[in-house]
């Protein structure tokens, strides 16, 4: 791949539903996730309602204006059900391999790189494909994902966008809270899938840049898989900050949120390898009420500013997201960039 850092934005809502995205999609159903979905309109009509979504929501002029925008990248969320029937076990799901590979024709047309994400199961609350469960559960599904890794590398390993695939979404780690465990995957769980997905894409795709998602753990990974025995891998850390405390509704504080960005990226780098920033957005921790509009937009502006000078260093880093069906202001890069001049996003 080439040595100029990815500069993108994450293609969220489209293979994978997310309710954030296109509330439409979920409207008077009472579902808030993919599964709910299913059992709340029946498999029928989710089936017709996801192969009309996936038709029209992005399409070939999305990647050329993304491209057009200055972004040299797309991260695309790949349910773990992608290849239907000819995979796992998907359920009520519909495949989706087809809209994986015209996105490919699409990228290699204009030169667009794309980062490969393994979505999991979809969240209850969020609907962002999590790695989650517990002990039991993860030990029923890793060895589907790994499959599903191992096929996602072989079909499209050479082609000449991919510039990596990343092992799961969003992970939920376990963790201890007083004499309790968290729900959640062990961290030594966690290793192990890492490893053993490492060696499903690198059977088949000797090149492609692995990616690990760091569980929000930053200091957790000391030298884990090392350059000498593994190669061409990186973390991933997703950087939002709008549940934050800020020291103060102004600049100052907006420029705060950035440096603890820039000291979560340093957490993970100690480890010694490469760290990319897979989801960050303009959300602010401030309440609206606090701002007038206008100071409001003033300061998102300088936060995208400092958080895209706190990522310099960083192999890759991916807006949260291209498209959003209500225009969301401070996720929808059409919105969220749209005052920036391409070359600050290059």
């Amino acid at each position: 791949m080439a040595t100029r850092a990815l500069h993108g934005v994450n293609l969220a809502g489209w293979l994978t539903l997310e309710p954030w995205v296109t509330p439409e999609l979920f409207a008077d159903t009472g579902a808030l996730d993919e599964e709910s979905l299913v059992a709340s309109v029946g498999r029928d009509r989710y089936q017709e309602l996801v192969k009309r979504h996936r038709e029209k929501f992005l399409s070939q002029a999305d990647f050329m204006a993304i491209a057009a925008r200055g972004f040299n990248a797309v991260r695309l969320c790949v349910p773990w059900y992608a290849f239907g029937e000819a995979g796992p076990e998907p359920g009520p799901f519909l495949g989706c391999i087809g809209q994986v590979d015209a996105a490919f024709d699409w990228a290699d047309e204009i030169d667009l790189k794309m980062v490969l994400v393994l979505g999991v199961t979809p969240g209850e609350r969020t609907g962002e494909s999590l790695l989650v469960r517990n002990r039991d559960d993860f030990r029923h599904y890793r060895d589907d994902m790994l499959l599903v890794l191992a096929a996602l590398s072989r079909r499209y390993g050479l082609r000449a966008s991919l510039a990596g695939i990343e092992v799961a979404d969003e992970v939920m780690p376990q963790e201890r809270r007083g004499l309790s465990l968290t729900d959640g995957v062990p961290l030594h769980v966690l290793r192990n899938y890492y490893r053993d997905a490492y060696d499903a894409i690198r059977g088949n795709a000797p090149d492609v840049t692995v990616i690990l998602p760091d569980a929000g753990l930053r200091g957790a990974w000391g030298r884990f898989m090392a350059p000498r025995r593994y190669h061409n891998v990186w973390f991933d850390s997703h950087l939002y900050h709008y549940l934050d405390r800020a020291s103060s509704p102004g600049p100052t504080g907006v420029r705060s949120l950035a440096e603890a960005s820039r000291r979560s990226l340093e957490l993970v780098g100690k480890g010694g390898l490469p760290v990319m920033v897979g989801k960050w957005s303009a959300s602010l921790p401030f309440s609206d009420s606090s701002t007038t509009p206008e100071g409001r937009i003033a300061l998102e502006r300088v936060f995208v500013a400092e958080q895209i000078a706190a990522f310099r260093s960083c192999p890759a880093w991916f807006f949260q997201t291209w498209k959003t069906s209500a225009r969301l202001s401070s996720w929808d890069a059409r919105v969220a960039l749209s005052s920036f001049e391409r070359r600050m996003l290059v």
